[in-house]
């Protein structure tokens, strides 16, 4: 973690109860796929989201229906203890449904506009100014997010026929590159000149292709000062969209550039919005950037591990670390940074289980029906018998009640 570079941006916005930018930690975020005029279905997705540590939750602000339930989201949040900072997601009218809802105005923590469906012409600057003179009034940060998807054409025009002027012109695609960051370049300066202040401005440059996100964001970064959201806009699905995600931003992370993100994954039919919440924990905790749950070390098994019984063990084990944090979280603190070790052998069984806090080695093919544990490097216990699973987990719950326990009746 020391490796890494302090983030880039020295501004910081806040959101909600928490800050981007500057020295805050690199923020978690999510969004709905419901329709946000389903109040109660809307309510309970960010709900979930939000248990699943999404920090912020963008919604999509589309209709007059959607404005008007936004303030009764809010309401059914509020009433749950749940004061996840809510995002209205604003294309095309925009402008129109925040004049005209001023209580979904209020209730948002955030707006996020983009440049390239504010409007054309005359009626981009205007429309772009209601937006951002609605910010001012009730005082809201604003995302600028540019997406090559629906980038302006008309600047992109602009800029194509700048290069075609040049001795040596640019490749398309670099044009195109360019285009996203003057996009949200210029946006950010005619919000200040509307009175936005630059501490409540995040720029963000979404792209689908691993490279030209790279090549983009370090592009903006050293040509402003603003906090950046980093995501690969349509990453696709399961491996594939986690894999490319995790690429593009783990290279940009590891550089100190980013200050929120979101892992956008198309999820599978039915699937658990909650899935891309938990990869992003997971991309900034193994990068060693925050910490969200105890990790779990667990080898891929081999001809050694003909059983699955350490496989079944080491999901049940992260399953349980990760049901127990919304309680932990409270009572124990720093427990998010404990490891535990799952091994399948004895070839690094051992090993492995003495370098993490509390670890099992289980027996491989052929190998003695027992499974030693280790505690903090020691061999503590060998289990035996059917029910090494259930005596497992019993040791890992008195492992952080003696451990953990004693600073949390401390801060206390």
């Amino acid at each position: 973690m020391k490796s890494i570079p302090v983030r880039r941006s020295s501004r910081k916005v806040a959101i909600g109860h928490g800050w981007v930018g500057g020295d805050a930690p690199v923020m978690v975020q999510s969004m709905t796929n419901t329709d946000t005029a389903d109040i109660g279905g809307t309510a309970q997705q960010v709900f979930d989201l939000a248990k699943a540590g999404s920090e912020v939750v963008r919604i999509t602000v589309n209709t007059v229906e959607a404005a008007a339930a936004v303030p009764h989201i809010r309401d059914r949040l509020d009433a749950r203890g749940c004061n996840v900072p809510l995002v209205g997601d604003f294309h095309f009218n925009g402008h129109r449904l925040l004049a005209e809802h001023p209580a979904c105005a209020e209730a948002l923590a955030k707006y996020r506009i983009n440049p390239g469906n504010v409007g054309r012409g005359a009626r981009r600057d205007e429309q772009f100014a209601t937006m951002i003179e609605t910010a001012c009034r009730y005082r809201k940060p604003v995302r600028i997010g540019v997406n090559w998807g629906s980038l302006d054409q008309e600047l992109l025009a602009r800029l194509m026929d700048d290069n075609a002027r040049l001795a040596q012109p640019l490749a398309p695609d670099a044009v195109m590159r360019e285009a996203l960051v003057v996009s949200a370049l210029e946006s950010a300066a005619k919000a200040e000149e509307l009175g936005l202040p630059g501490d409540a401005i995040v720029l963000s440059c979404k792209v689908s292709g691993v490279q030209d996100l790279i090549a983009v964001y370090r592009d903006i970064a050293r040509r402003c000062d603003y906090p950046l959201h980093l995501g690969l806009t349509e990453a696709g699905m399961g491996s594939k969209g986690i894999v490319a995600s995790c690429a593009a931003m783990g290279v940009l992370l590891q550089e100190g550039i980013g200050d929120t993100i979101r892992i956008s994954l198309t999820p599978e039919p039915n699937g658990d919005r909650t899935r891309e919440v938990i990869v992003a924990q997971e991309l900034l905790q193994t990068m060693g950037l925050r910490s969200f749950a105890p990790l779990v070390i667990s080898c891929p098994g081999c001809g050694r591990t003909t059983s699955t019984y350490f496989q079944e063990l080491a999901a049940s084990i992260q399953s349980f670390l990760r049901e127990q944090m919304p309680r932990w979280r409270g009572h124990y603190p720093g427990v998010e940074d404990m490891h535990v070790a799952v091994m399948g052998c004895v070839v690094n069984g051992p090993g492995e289980s003495r370098q993490a806090n509390i670890g099992i080695s289980l027996p491989g093919s052929g190998e003695r029906p027992v499974a030693p544990v280790y505690i903090n490097g020691t061999h503590a216990v060998t289990l035996k018998g059917d029910r090494i699973a259930e005596e497992f987990q019993a040791i890992v719950e008195r492992y952080v009640e003696d451990n953990f326990g004693r600073q949390a009746a401390v801060v206390e």
